[in-house]
């Protein structure tokens, strides 16, 4: 939707053939799927629930603060493990090439309020498919934000930054609501939907479970240091949920990043769906260590083009598709973390404000700028 197309020098046939240069990378990466990036996962997996128990197990002794310390840091790593490098991935199914069915998209289960199968549907089925396309892409501004300057402007998104950091320290409550089109289904009429209700329902029978799990059993079982197990398990939350925000905020928000209109999409070919992935999305540089601890989503660009391919094969991709964006001179948005942070919440804070309106010169300012 923006004034400038930076796709206008491409012609139809240079964005197929674009395609079919994409469709050969994820062929490559397919066949070579192997025994190397099952035991990637599989002992991801062993670290993330080893470093979890231990977390909890240091939190019986949480009334000590270098104990509450060490175990809140622990809980809080293994939490963003869960739900970045392999709930997200392993819900994508990214490892079900493996045929293990508990490494399966199918009956994982991950450590989040939202239910897997509610999450697949609108982030696999609705978001990945349309990718930044404005009122069918409910993960772009999470439908309480304005994201493009061609939106129509209301007092109410002035309080957007508001809203979106509220989201953001609850994130995982964020996604449930949306996951759930809680906005859309609020109207009396659709309430009483039998789908919605069931819908509603699944939601709630994962909030309690996650509250009992997290808010009441392991406090519990810590005894004294009941309030100081509560506190940690909710600082963990919190962690999770500022760093899984700012990494999705990171992937589709920052300048540089293009939105598009419904009906650019009509008749939206392979290539021309591919192309869209690469103007949608943006990467995070950084240290392999970043990459882990983003699910490697800080190759967000290289995700949306390949959402069932494995993570751990994201970084080796990126080179070749980086190479292409060079090919046929298009922007591959990337920068560091508090780069793109801060781009994406100057976007966020832009767009509260409406848009200036442009200088209106009367015929002396006219002469004057002559003039000068």
């Amino acid at each position: 939707m923006t004034a400038i197309d930076p796709t206008a020098h491409l012609t139809a046939e240079q964005i197929e053939e674009l395609g079919h240069e994409l469709d050969a990378i994820r062929d490559e990466v397919i066949a070579g799927r192997g025994e190397k990036d099952a035991a990637y996962i599989r002992r991801v997996i062993s670290a993330q629930r080893k470093l979890e128990l231990v977390s909890r197990g240091v939190l019986l002794f949480s009334v000590f603060p270098p104990a509450w310390l060490l175990g809140t840091a622990g809980l809080s790593v293994a939490k963003i493990m869960d739900n970045m490098e392999i709930g997200h991935n392993v819900l994508h199914g990214q490892w079900d090439w493996m045929r293990d069915p508990k490494i399966h998209s199918t009956t994982w289960e991950w450590d989040h309020v939202s239910p897997a199968d509610q999450w697949k549907h609108s982030h696999n089925e609705l978001h990945h498919t349309y990718t930044n396309v404005i009122g069918k892409d409910n993960d772009l501004g999470y439908g309480i934000m304005r994201v493009d300057e061609d939106q129509e402007w209301h007092p109410f998104h002035l309080g957007q930054p508001l809203w979106n950091f509220i989201n953001a320290c609850f994130f995982e409550y964020g996604i449930a609501a949306y996951d759930l089109e809680l906005g859309e289904n609020l109207h009396r009429r659709r309430r009483k939907n039998p789908e919605f209700r069931a819908r509603a329902k699944a939601v709630g029978r994962k909030i309690r479970k996650q509250v009992l799990k997290d808010y009441v059993i392991h406090p519990l079982l810590s005894g004294p240091s009941f309030l100081t197990t509560l506190a940690a398990t909710f600082t963990a939350n919190l962690v999770r949920n500022l760093w899984s925000h700012s990494v999705i905020m990171c992937g589709h928000f920052p300048e540089g990043v293009q939105v598009f209109e419904r009906r650019s999409i009509e008749g939206e070919t392979r290539g021309q769906w591919y192309l869209r992935q690469m103007m949608g999305s943006a990467n995070i540089s950084g240290s392999r260590a970043m990459h882990f601890m983003t699910g490697n989503l800080s190759h967000q660009i290289e995700h949306h083009l390949f959402p069932d391919l494995p993570s751990n094969r994201y970084a080796e991709v990126a080179v070749k598709v980086r190479a292409l964006f060079e090919k046929y001179e298009l922007e591959y948005v990337t920068g560091p973390l508090p780069k793109q942070v801060f781009s994406a919440w100057r976007k966020v804070f832009r767009l509260s404000l409406p848009n200036k309106k442009p200088e209106v010169k009367t015929p002396d300012r006219e002469r004057e700028l002559v003039a000068a």
